[in-house]
C-alpha cells in the first residue's frame, strides 16, 4: 500500500485556491488516493447568485471528479467550504470558522495566486504605485514574479516552528496521466496560445525557437506536492526545502519542437470554425516580429472589420486582435529565455519513495513523451475547454481545406498583381518576365517534340 496515501487518511486539510486549476487537481488526487481523509477545507468567495455549497457542487460536477465519485461516493460531505476573500484582512473569515480551522487543520496546501502578468501592486494610491513600481521590482520582469518572491520571504520569516516546504513549478500545463490525459479548464499560459493558434488568430510570435518550453503537467506538480507534504510532516527537515518541478533540466522540449507538434495535431483534430488556417512562425527579431504582427495579425483583422461594417454588423476583430497581441507580449520575457533550475531536492525525494509511492505519486518528468503529451494537450483544449464535439472533426477538416485553398489563391493573386505593377514600371522586370515566358515556351516545345519522337 502507498505510504503517502495512508498518511493523508483521517487528516483535516486546508487548501487555498481550491477553485483554481491546480487546486482542483490536488483535491481530486487526494480524494481518489485517500478517500478516508477526514475533511478538506476550501476557501471560497461566493459568486453572484451562487452559494458556497452551489460552487462546491459545480466543481464536483466536472468530468475531473468522475473517478473520485466511484471510490468516494460521499465526497461532497467531505468538503467544508469556508467564506473567504484573500484581498481582505484575515481573509474576511468569520471568528467561528477561523477557530475551527486553527483547532482542526492538520495540513495546509497554499495554492491561491493571481496568474495575471499585468497585475498591479495594491498597497498605496494608484499614482504613487505607478511611480515606485519600477524601482521596487528592478530586474523582475513583472509584478507576478516579484510578489512570488516576496511571498516566499514572508513564509521564511514568519514560519517559526511550523514545518514548511516551498514548491516551484514552471509553466503548469494540462494533465499528463491523471485522472486522464489532457484535462484543462482555463485559458492561461499555453492554453490561450493553443486556442489562438488553432483558431487562426495567432500566426506568428516573438520567441526564441530553441529556447526551452519549460511546461510541466499539472498532475506531476500535484504528485510532488503530496509527496512533499508527507516528507515534510514525517521527516521534519531542519530548514525550509525548496523543490523545483520543471522539465527543462531533465526532459527538455524547445518551442520549435512544441510548435511543430501542435500544428501537426491541428491537421488531425482541427478546431471548429477557425478564422484562418493555423500556422506558427517563431522569430526572435523585433523588426520581423513587428512585420508579422502588421501583415498576419492586424491587416486581416482590419479587413474582416471592414467586411462586418459593410454587412451591417459591429466590428470587433481589431479590438480582439489588439488584446491578444498585448497578452502575448507579456509572455515574451519567458518564451525568449531558458533557465536551469536545481532539481536536487526533487530527485532526493524521489529516491526516498517506495516503489509503490513512485508509481502512485509519479513526478518523474523523464518518463514524459512530449509528442504524445502535446497531442493529448491539444485534444484536451478542444474537448474540455472549447467544449467541441469530436463528431465534428470531418467537417472541421473540410473547412480547413477550404481555408488553405483560399490562402493559396489569395497569395497567388497578390503576387500576380504586384508583379504586373512592377512590369508596368520597370524595363528590367519586363525583360525578366519575357525571358521566363520564352524559356517556358521553349521547354514545352522541346517536351512535345520528344514525346512525338518516342511515339
Amino acid at each position: 500500500m502507498s505510504t503517502i496515501a495512508a498518511f493523508y487518511g483521517g487528516k483535516s486539510i486546508l487548501i487555498t485556491g481550491a477553485t483554481g486549476f491546480l487546486g482542483k487537481v490536488l483535491m481530486e488526487k487526494l480524494f481518489r488516493t485517500s478517500p478516508d481523509l477526514k475533511v478538506i477545507y476550501i476557501l471560497v468567495r461566493p459568486k453572484a447568485g451562487q452559494t458556497l455549497q452551489q460552487r462546491v457542487f459545480q466543481i464536483l460536477d466536472s468530468k475531473l471528479f468522475e473517478k473520485v465519485k466511484e471510490v468516494c461516493p460521499n465526497v461532497h460531505e467531505k468538503i467544508r467550504a469556508i467564506y473567504a476573500d484573500l484581498n481582505q484582512n484575515d481573509f474576511a473569515i468569520s471568528k467561528e470558522d477561523m477557530q475551527e480551522l486553527l483547532s482542526c487543520t492538520n495540513i495546509i496546501f497554499h495554492c491561491a495566486a493571481t496568474v495575471r502578468f499585468d497585475d498591479t501592486l495594491r498597497w498605496l494610491d494608484d499614482a504613487i504605485i505607478d511611480e515606485i513600481t519600477p524601482k521596487l521590482i528592478r530586474d523582475w520582469p513583472n509584478i507576478y514574479t516579484y510578489t512570488k518572491a516576496l511571498g516566499e520571504m514572508v513564509v521564511q520569516q514568519e514560519s517559526r516552528n511550523l514545518s514548511i516546504a516551498i514548491i516551484r513549478p514552471s509553466i503548469v500545463g494540462a494533465t499528463w496521466q491523471e485522472p486522464f490525459p489532457g484535462w484543462v479548464d482555463n485559458i492561461n499560459g499555453p492554453n490561450g496560445i493553443i486556442i489562438a493558434t488553432g483558431k487562426g488568430f495567432l500566426r506568428a510570435i516573438k520567441a526564441t525557437p530553441m529556447a526551452v518550453a519549460d511546461v510541466i503537467p499539472v498532475d506531476t506538480v500535484v504528485n510532488l506536492m503530496l509527496a512533499v507534504g508527507w516528507y515534510t510532516a514525517v521527516h521534519r527537515p531542519k530548514s525550509t526545502l525548496v523543490y523545483h518541478i520543471t522539465s527543462g533540466n531533465m526532459n527538455p522540449c524547445n518551442w520549435h519542437k512544441m510548435g511543430v507538434q501542435v500544428l501537426a495535431t491541428f491537421e488531425k483534430i482541427p478546431f471548429e470554425r477557425p478564422f484562418r488556417r493555423p500556422n506558427a512562425n517563431f522569430t526572435s527579431n523585433s523588426f520581423t516580429s513587428q512585420y508579422w504582427n502588421a501583415v498576419s495579425h492586424r491587416a486581416p483583422a482590419i479587413i474582416y472589420d471592414c467586411y462586418l461594417r459593410l454587412t451591417g454588423r459591429k466590428p470587433r476583430m481589431t479590438k480582439l486582435m489588439n488584446r491578444l497581441l498585448r497578452t502575448v507580449s507579456m509572455l515574451e520575457y519567458f518564451i525568449n529565455r531558458s533557465w536551469e533550475w536545481s532539481t536536487y531536492n526533487t530527485e532526493m525525494l524521489m529516491s526516498e519513495l517506495s516503489p509503490e509511492d513512485q508509481r502512485v505519486f509519479n513526478f518523474d518528468v523523464r518518463q514524459l513523451n512530449w509528442l504524445e503529451y502535446i497531442e493529448n494537450y491539444v485534444l484536451g483544449v478542444k474537448k474540455y475547454l472549447l467544449k467541441e464535439d469530436m463528431a465534428g472533426i470531418p467537417e472541421a477538416k473540410q473547412r480547413l481545406k477550404r481555408l488553405r485553398n483560399i490562402h493559396y489563391l489569395f497569395n497567388t493573386a497578390l503576387f500576380l498583381i504586384a508583379w504586373r505593377l512592377l512590369i508596368a514600371r520597370s524595363q528590367m522586370a519586363r525583360n525578366v518576365w519575357f525571358f521566363i515566358v520564352s524559356f517556358c515556351y521553349k521547354f514545352l516545345s522541346y517536351f512535345r517534340a520528344s514525346s512525338t519522337l518516342k511515339v
